[in-house]
């Protein structure tokens, strides 16, 4: 079994960050999971500079890259953009959307405030804008506009 190792570390935003990524291809068939080609353990420690309080986390997953595809380097740089995307997407549905100030306990209704709020976003997208923000004045300023826009 051979084990292919990535690391990276960054600092800034008053932190040092260390990433390491062990992947280990599952080319013997040992895990009995449809498409699985390889299993990676990240593990992140994080320094708080100012405070010299540090984290540790180590989160497993599987992917159905090839070793050739998915190297451990690019699976380390694909786990930090995936975490990007989710937080910048997260922030815009809380912030501006104000997702988590509405409490609903229906879960069908909480369900589809998801979803008309993922279509927002999509939409806003779509339409070129880079700020929810500026999509939903513009769209509150001109009715027309943002109908015509679904259209």
């Amino acid at each position: 079994m051979v084990r292919r190792v990535a690391q990276k570390t960054q600092k800034g935003h008053g932190r040092l960050e260390q990433r390491t990524l062990t992947a280990i291809p599952d080319e013997a068939g040992f895990i009995d999971w449809p498409g699985l080609q390889q299993v990676f353990k990240l593990e992140r420690k994080v320094t708080y500079l100012t405070k010299g309080v540090v984290t540790a986390e180590t989160v497993y997953s599987i992917t159905s890259l090839s070793s050739e595809r998915g190297t451990a380097s690019r699976l380390l740089e694909w786990t930090q953009n995936y975490w990007g995307i989710e937080n910048g997407l997260h922030y815009r549905r809380d912030v501006t959307l104000l997702e988590d100030a509405i409490r609903i306990s229906n879960v069908d209704q909480a369900e589809a405030m998801a979803v008309l709020n993922n279509f927002i976003v999509g939409l806003t997208n779509k339409l070129g804008f880079s700020n929810l923000a500026s999509a939903q004045r513009a769209f509150e300023a001109t009715l027309t506009f943002a109908l015509s826009s679904y259209g």
